[in-house]
């Protein structure tokens, strides 16, 4: 059974306990233009599928079942908590809460992206309903390199080793693997309403220091054609419908109309033969409230943007180099769904191009046109309360920077010349730079 719809006064008095205890509940705000009731209401509904507990079928509450047969948590919210980003586990025995892990072979499927592992897919899924066994447990090891600046201080950088336990279908043999944590969900209808021709205009620039970026052609499941990447790691999704879809398939088990089947590969015979919650388990209705929700969840109000210091440490990141990737300021084309969205000057600090990261932090797996070296640029709006709202979430695609000293020492690549500029300036000047992305 579905929750009941809430009534405007509900959901005002719900957004104004949200905010009466900043800045822990930052990222779960709803747009400032959502002040119709029935918007607040699908708003609200969609939260509460992004919290909802996903239960075994057969089940009383059909909406609400269908998890797995395969899967890694129970609720979306578990892997973004209050939608901030997931962390790394520190020991190696301690469990992936909000970290999954990617799997692909050489070559590509049908479609152009990454091929999947003929036994175990394309992402380890840790646990199974019963009469079902989980596919096995990946664990992190770290390793620790000092770096020296030029003014002699000494930061430690830590790099994850990775290991599969108790593997439940046998041996992976050559598989091509990467660690990710979950990122956060916030402001991701305004990158949907990038327009394509945006990227490609970014990408085209002639850029200093050896930067070049581009964009990632991918798979639209829906249109059955190749599109702009732009959601994901490695801008490997379309859009932000097919985002969710694949996020609810390969994390919860969950089909809806763009994956209808149940995420087992040929050889897991068990299941391939567990009961479904429905078909599709997520509805038409569901998935829309769902992307309605990411789509209108806002961007956190910077802080001490307008201070003298903060003026300051930005031209500092603008003259080092940061700002070729990390765009201060883009404008979103118009939104095909949600016109609030469309014509907006927004300021998320990325191109949303894929770079070529340097050896460092390569993963060696290819997704569609980005390589085993590349990334997307990720987004910094928000960055100064990553941490408050998910303390210990590190930062980087697998959460090993523990600060941010730590994930700029990380770049490489096209980054190099920028990462060299942050290591020459003097204590005062990193310190001020660090500020400035806290005001983010």
């Amino acid at each position: 059974m579905k929750p009941p719809a809430l009534g405007l006064l509900a959901l005002l008095w719900i957004a104004g306990q949200a905010w009466a205890e900043p800045p822990r509940t930052a990222y779960s705000q709803p747009l400032a233009s959502l002040t119709q009731e029935a918007q607040l209401e699908r708003f609200f509904r969609g939260r509460g599928l992004f919290h909802q507990t996903w239960v075994i079928a057969p089940s009383q509450d059909t909406a609400a079942d269908g998890l797995g047969p395969l899967y890694n948590r129970i609720t979306c919210v578990a892997c973004h908590p209050r939608n901030g980003r997931g962390q790394a586990p520190v020991q190696p025995d301690e469990p992936m809460r909000s970290m999954l892990v990617r799997l692909s072979v050489d070559g590509h499927d049908a479609d152009g992206g990454p091929a999947p592992h003929p036994v175990y897919g394309d992402q380890l899924n840790e646990i199974g309903i019963p009469g079902v066994t989980g596919e096995g447990r990946a664990q992190l090891q770290w390793t620790e390199h000092p770096v020296r600046l030029a003014d002699g201080e000494v930061v430690r950088l830590r790099q994850p080793g990775l290991r599969f336990v108790e593997l439940g279908y046998g041996p992976l043999g050559t598989v091509h693997t990467s660690a990710r944590v979950a990122p956060s969900v916030f402001g991701l209808g305004l990158l949907e309403a990038i327009e394509a021709s945006t990227l490609q205009a970014m990408a085209d620039e002639t850029k200093p220091d050896g930067v070049k970026g581009r964009v990632n052609q991918v798979w639209s499941v829906e249109r059955k054609r190749l599109e702009t990447g732009r959601f994901g790691l490695k801008a490997n999704q379309p859009d932000l419908r097919q985002q969710i879809a694949s996020a609810m398939h390969g994390d919860l088990g969950i089909t809806s109309q763009l994956y209808p089947r149940q995420n087992c590969m040929p050889a897991q015979h068990a299941c391939r033969q567990a009961t479904n919650g429905g078909e599709p388990e997520l509805d038409g209705v569901q998935l829309a409230d769902l992307h309605y929700y990411f789509a209108h969840l806002a961007v956190p109000p910077r802080r001490n943007s307008d201070t003298p210091e903060t003026l300051a440490s930005e031209r500092l990141f603008n003259a080092i180099g940061c700002a070729a990737c990390h765009r201060p300021h883009l404008v979103t084309g118009v939104h095909p769904d949600y016109p609030a969205l469309s014509r907006q000057r927004i300021a998320p600090y990325s191109d949303l191009l894929l770079h070529d990261m340097g050896k460092g932090l390569a993963d060696g797996r290819a997704d569609f046109l980005a390589n085993g070296r590349e990334w997307k640029t990720p987004p910094l709006w928000g960055l100064g309360l990553s941490q408050v709202i998910a303390p210990d979430s590190g930062y980087l695609h697998d959460g090993r920077a523990r600060t941010l000293a730590e994930a700029i020492l990380w770049h490489d690549g096209e980054a190099k010349a920028a990462r060299q500029r942050y290591e020459q300036l003097p204590g005062t000047a990193r310190r001020a730079l660090e500020a400035f992305l806290m005001s983010l």
